[in-house]
Protein backbone atom coordinates (compact mmCIF):
# COMPACT_ATOMS: atom_id res chain seq x y z
CA UNK A 1 0.00 0.00 0.00
CA UNK A 2 2.93 2.33 0.53
CA UNK A 3 3.41 2.75 -3.47
CA UNK A 4 -0.14 3.06 -4.14
CA UNK A 5 0.29 6.70 -1.91
CA UNK A 6 3.41 7.78 -4.01
CA UNK A 7 3.53 9.59 -7.12
CA UNK A 8 4.66 6.03 -8.76
CA UNK A 9 2.47 5.71 -11.46
CA UNK A 10 3.65 2.50 -12.72
CA UNK A 11 3.06 0.63 -9.40
CA UNK A 12 -0.39 2.05 -8.74
CA UNK A 13 -1.19 0.44 -11.68
CA UNK A 14 -0.13 -2.79 -10.80
CA UNK A 15 -1.93 -2.67 -7.78
CA UNK A 16 -5.15 -1.55 -9.63
CA UNK A 17 -4.64 -5.07 -11.66
CA UNK A 18 -4.40 -7.36 -8.47
CA UNK A 19 -6.88 -5.56 -6.85
CA UNK A 20 -8.94 -6.10 -10.01
CA UNK A 21 -8.07 -10.03 -10.38
CA UNK A 22 -8.64 -10.84 -6.55
CA UNK A 23 -12.10 -8.97 -6.36
CA UNK A 24 -12.98 -10.59 -9.35
CA UNK A 25 -11.75 -14.16 -8.91
CA UNK A 26 -11.41 -14.46 -4.89
CA UNK A 27 -13.62 -11.82 -3.43
CA UNK A 28 -10.91 -10.39 -0.92
CA UNK A 29 -7.46 -9.89 -0.98
CA UNK A 30 -4.56 -8.77 1.87
CA UNK A 31 -3.38 -5.84 2.51
CA UNK A 32 0.21 -5.00 3.60
CA UNK A 33 2.67 -1.46 4.48
CA UNK A 34 -1.11 -0.14 5.03
CA UNK A 35 -0.05 2.53 7.41
CA UNK A 36 -1.77 1.65 10.59
CA UNK A 37 1.04 1.01 13.23
CA UNK A 38 1.24 -2.26 14.50
CA UNK A 39 0.66 -1.05 17.90
CA UNK A 40 -2.24 0.50 17.36
CA UNK A 41 -3.30 -3.07 15.48
CA UNK A 42 -1.92 -4.67 18.61
CA UNK A 43 -3.80 -2.88 21.36
CA UNK A 44 -7.35 -2.57 19.93
CA UNK A 45 -7.08 -6.71 19.40
CA UNK A 46 -5.63 -6.61 23.17
CA UNK A 47 -8.56 -4.30 24.61
CA UNK A 48 -11.36 -5.73 22.83
CA UNK A 49 -10.05 -9.32 24.60
CA UNK A 50 -10.01 -7.81 28.18
CA UNK A 51 -13.36 -6.36 27.32
CA UNK A 52 -15.18 -9.54 26.80
CA UNK A 53 -13.19 -11.17 29.51
CA UNK A 54 -14.27 -9.01 32.08
CA UNK A 55 -16.79 -10.23 34.61
CA UNK A 56 -20.12 -10.88 33.93
CA UNK A 57 -21.40 -8.79 36.27
CA UNK A 58 -19.81 -5.69 34.49
CA UNK A 59 -20.85 -6.90 31.43
CA UNK A 60 -24.21 -7.15 31.84
CA UNK A 61 -24.74 -3.23 32.14
CA UNK A 62 -24.27 -3.43 28.06
CA UNK A 63 -26.02 -6.40 27.40
CA UNK A 64 -29.22 -5.43 24.59
CA UNK A 65 -32.27 -7.09 24.96
CA UNK A 66 -31.62 -8.89 21.61
CA UNK A 67 -28.30 -10.28 21.16
CA UNK A 68 -29.06 -12.77 18.05
CA UNK A 69 -27.49 -11.64 14.93
CA UNK A 70 -29.98 -11.59 11.56
CA UNK A 71 -31.90 -14.51 13.50
CA UNK A 72 -29.32 -16.31 13.04
CA UNK A 73 -28.55 -20.22 14.06
CA UNK A 74 -28.32 -21.29 17.54
CA UNK A 75 -24.55 -21.61 16.57
CA UNK A 76 -23.80 -18.23 15.95
CA UNK A 77 -23.32 -17.24 19.44
CA UNK A 78 -23.14 -13.83 19.76
CA UNK A 79 -23.14 -11.26 22.38
CA UNK A 80 -23.92 -7.44 21.38
CA UNK A 81 -22.06 -5.24 23.84
CA UNK A 82 -22.24 -1.42 22.91
CA UNK A 83 -19.45 -0.44 24.69
CA UNK A 84 -15.92 -1.12 24.01
CA UNK A 85 -12.84 0.59 25.15
CA UNK A 86 -13.00 4.09 23.74
CA UNK A 87 -9.87 5.34 23.65
CA UNK A 88 -8.63 2.26 21.31
CA UNK A 89 -11.05 2.69 19.19
CA UNK A 90 -10.92 6.06 18.21
CA UNK A 91 -7.06 5.61 17.78
CA UNK A 92 -7.71 2.56 15.43
CA UNK A 93 -10.88 4.66 14.15
CA UNK A 94 -8.46 7.77 12.61
CA UNK A 95 -6.62 5.05 10.77
CA UNK A 96 -9.55 2.97 9.10
CA UNK A 97 -11.05 5.59 8.30
CA UNK A 98 -7.88 7.12 6.04
CA UNK A 99 -7.45 3.68 4.98
CA UNK A 100 -11.22 2.82 3.74
CA UNK A 101 -11.40 5.85 1.73
CA UNK A 102 -8.12 4.64 0.18
CA UNK A 103 -9.78 1.17 -0.93
CA UNK A 104 -12.57 3.07 -2.60
CA UNK A 105 -10.27 4.23 -4.81
CA UNK A 106 -8.59 1.22 -5.54
CA UNK A 107 -11.74 -0.70 -6.04
CA UNK A 108 -13.29 2.35 -8.26
CA UNK A 109 -10.16 2.46 -10.09
CA UNK A 110 -10.32 -1.41 -11.06
CA UNK A 111 -13.44 -1.10 -12.29
CA UNK A 112 -12.70 1.55 -14.52
CA UNK A 113 -14.56 4.06 -13.10
CA UNK A 114 -13.51 8.16 -11.28
CA UNK A 115 -13.31 8.26 -8.01
CA UNK A 116 -14.28 11.67 -7.73
CA UNK A 117 -17.55 11.13 -9.71
CA UNK A 118 -18.75 7.95 -7.77
CA UNK A 119 -17.58 8.52 -4.22
CA UNK A 120 -21.05 9.56 -3.67
CA UNK A 121 -22.22 6.11 -3.70
CA UNK A 122 -20.03 5.34 -0.56
CA UNK A 123 -21.68 6.96 2.24
CA UNK A 124 -18.95 6.98 4.29
CA UNK A 125 -20.86 4.54 6.75
CA UNK A 126 -18.37 2.57 8.66
CA UNK A 127 -19.49 0.00 11.37
CA UNK A 128 -16.83 -1.62 13.44
CA UNK A 129 -17.31 -5.18 14.72
CA UNK A 130 -15.27 -6.40 17.95
CA UNK A 131 -15.39 -10.43 17.74
CA UNK A 132 -14.45 -12.65 20.63
CA UNK A 133 -14.61 -16.11 19.98
CA UNK A 134 -14.09 -18.41 22.99
CA UNK A 135 -11.96 -21.87 22.74
CA UNK A 136 -14.19 -24.84 21.75
CA UNK A 137 -13.64 -28.07 23.49
CA UNK A 138 -15.36 -30.06 20.53
CA UNK A 139 -14.73 -28.06 17.54
CA UNK A 140 -15.37 -30.12 14.65
CA UNK A 141 -19.05 -30.27 16.39
CA UNK A 142 -19.93 -27.24 15.45
CA UNK A 143 -18.70 -23.48 13.61
CA UNK A 144 -17.75 -19.58 15.13
CA UNK A 145 -19.56 -18.22 12.08
CA UNK A 146 -21.69 -20.26 9.49
CA UNK A 147 -21.06 -19.38 5.84
CA UNK A 148 -22.07 -16.08 5.01
CA UNK A 149 -21.42 -13.05 2.83
CA UNK A 150 -21.23 -9.38 3.94
CA UNK A 151 -24.58 -6.91 3.55
CA UNK A 152 -21.93 -4.96 2.95
CA UNK A 153 -19.86 -2.60 0.08
CA UNK A 154 -16.23 -4.40 1.84
CA UNK A 155 -15.11 -4.96 5.14
CA UNK A 156 -11.79 -4.39 6.66
CA UNK A 157 -11.13 -6.77 9.07
CA UNK A 158 -8.07 -7.34 11.61
CA UNK A 159 -7.50 -10.83 13.22
CA UNK A 160 -5.07 -11.84 15.40
CA UNK A 161 -2.83 -14.66 15.25
CA UNK A 162 -5.20 -17.71 16.17
CA UNK A 163 -7.27 -18.25 12.67
CA UNK A 164 -10.01 -19.81 11.41
CA UNK A 165 -11.26 -17.43 8.67
CA UNK A 166 -12.09 -19.60 5.17
CA UNK A 167 -13.53 -17.88 1.82
CA UNK A 168 -15.29 -20.43 -0.22
CA UNK A 169 -13.40 -20.18 -4.13
CA UNK A 170 -14.55 -22.74 -6.75
CA UNK A 171 -16.65 -25.22 -4.60
CA UNK A 172 -13.65 -25.33 -1.87
CA UNK A 173 -12.72 -23.22 1.27
CA UNK A 174 -9.74 -21.98 1.75
CA UNK A 175 -7.90 -20.62 4.94
CA UNK A 176 -6.81 -17.28 5.17
CA UNK A 177 -3.62 -17.58 7.85
CA UNK A 178 -2.93 -14.77 9.97
CA UNK A 179 -0.06 -12.68 9.58
CA UNK A 180 0.77 -10.37 11.85
CA UNK A 181 0.59 -6.42 10.54
CA UNK A 182 -1.84 -6.87 7.52
CA UNK A 183 -5.64 -6.66 6.99
CA UNK A 184 -8.43 -8.64 4.82
CA UNK A 185 -10.39 -6.64 2.11
CA UNK A 186 -13.38 -8.66 1.25
CA UNK A 187 -15.87 -7.97 -1.08
CA UNK A 188 -19.67 -7.33 0.11
CA UNK A 189 -22.74 -7.74 -1.67
CA UNK A 190 -23.59 -4.50 -2.54
CA UNK A 191 -20.28 -4.20 -4.57
CA UNK A 192 -21.50 -7.26 -5.84
CA UNK A 193 -24.25 -5.65 -6.61
CA UNK A 194 -23.66 -1.83 -8.45
CA UNK A 195 -20.86 -3.66 -10.33
CA UNK A 196 -22.65 -6.21 -12.05
CA UNK A 197 -20.60 -9.00 -10.92
CA UNK A 198 -17.86 -7.67 -11.84
CA UNK A 199 -16.28 -8.66 -8.35
CA UNK A 200 -17.49 -10.96 -6.37
CA UNK A 201 -19.24 -11.02 -2.80
CA UNK A 202 -17.25 -13.61 -0.87
CA UNK A 203 -18.75 -16.12 1.22
CA UNK A 204 -17.14 -16.74 4.14
CA UNK A 205 -16.91 -18.82 7.79
CA UNK A 206 -14.85 -18.67 10.52
CA UNK A 207 -14.12 -22.35 12.20
CA UNK A 208 -14.45 -23.06 16.09
CA UNK A 209 -11.28 -23.55 17.56
CA UNK A 210 -9.44 -25.30 20.51
CA UNK A 211 -6.78 -22.49 20.73
CA UNK A 212 -8.28 -19.22 21.54
CA UNK A 213 -9.73 -17.06 22.74
CA UNK A 214 -9.73 -15.75 18.53
CA UNK A 215 -9.97 -11.98 18.35
CA UNK A 216 -10.98 -10.03 14.94
CA UNK A 217 -11.94 -6.37 14.33
CA UNK A 218 -14.33 -5.86 11.36
CA UNK A 219 -15.38 -2.55 9.86
CA UNK A 220 -17.85 -2.60 7.49
CA UNK A 221 -18.10 0.13 4.56
CA UNK A 222 -22.17 0.48 4.93
CA UNK A 223 -24.68 2.63 4.00
CA UNK A 224 -26.58 4.83 6.79
CA UNK A 225 -29.94 3.54 8.56
CA UNK A 226 -31.30 6.53 7.11
CA UNK A 227 -30.33 5.84 3.33
CA UNK A 228 -32.86 2.81 3.36
CA UNK A 229 -35.28 4.32 0.36
CA UNK A 230 -32.10 5.24 -1.67
CA UNK A 231 -31.80 2.92 -4.65
CA UNK A 232 -29.48 0.83 -5.94
CA UNK A 233 -28.62 -1.30 -8.89
CA UNK A 234 -25.73 -1.99 -11.55
CA UNK A 235 -24.22 1.23 -12.58
CA UNK A 236 -25.30 2.61 -15.46
CA UNK A 237 -21.57 3.54 -16.36
CA UNK A 238 -20.33 0.11 -16.69
CA UNK A 239 -23.74 -1.53 -18.42
CA UNK A 240 -23.33 -2.00 -22.33
CA UNK A 241 -24.96 -4.20 -24.65
CA UNK A 242 -22.30 -7.34 -23.85
CA UNK A 243 -22.61 -6.18 -20.39
CA UNK A 244 -26.53 -5.86 -19.48
CA UNK A 245 -28.01 -5.64 -16.00
CA UNK A 246 -27.99 -8.63 -13.77
CA UNK A 247 -30.01 -7.22 -10.94
CA UNK A 248 -33.14 -5.13 -10.05
CA UNK A 249 -33.06 -1.42 -8.75
CA UNK A 250 -33.51 -2.33 -5.06
CA UNK A 251 -34.01 -0.19 -1.92
CA UNK A 252 -32.01 -0.86 0.93
CA UNK A 253 -34.86 -1.16 2.67
CA UNK A 254 -35.86 -4.31 0.16
CA UNK A 255 -32.42 -6.06 0.20
CA UNK A 256 -32.03 -5.64 4.22
CA UNK A 257 -35.72 -7.02 4.57
CA UNK A 258 -34.58 -10.19 2.21
CA UNK A 259 -31.33 -10.81 4.22
CA UNK A 260 -32.76 -10.50 7.58
CA UNK A 261 -35.24 -13.11 6.32
CA UNK A 262 -32.84 -15.89 4.81
CA UNK A 263 -30.39 -15.55 7.83
CA UNK A 264 -27.21 -16.40 7.99
CA UNK A 265 -25.83 -19.15 5.25
CA UNK A 266 -27.64 -21.22 2.67
CA UNK A 267 -27.73 -19.43 -0.91
CA UNK A 268 -26.64 -15.48 -1.39
CA UNK A 269 -29.20 -12.73 -0.77
CA UNK A 270 -27.91 -11.22 -4.18
CA UNK A 271 -30.12 -14.04 -6.11
CA UNK A 272 -33.38 -13.04 -4.93
CA UNK A 273 -32.35 -9.96 -6.92
CA UNK A 274 -31.68 -11.38 -9.96
CA UNK A 275 -33.42 -10.63 -13.26
CA UNK A 276 -35.35 -13.40 -14.37
CA UNK A 277 -33.40 -13.48 -17.77
CA UNK A 278 -30.52 -14.59 -15.72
Amino acid sequence: MKSVDQDDHCRRKEVIGEVRRASGTWGFFRLVNHGIPLTVTDEIIKGIKRFHEQDTEIKKQFYSSDPDLYVSKYANWRDRLESYPLDIIVQYWKHITKLADTVIGLLLEALGLEKDHLKRIFTDFLVLSGHYYPACPEPELTLGTSKHSDPSFFTLLLQDHIGGLQFLHRNQWVTVKPISGTLIVNIGDLLQLINNDKFKSAEHRVLANRNGPRVSVACFLNTKSSDNTKIYGPLKEILSEENPPIYKYITMKEYIEHYIKKGLGGVSALDHFKLSSN
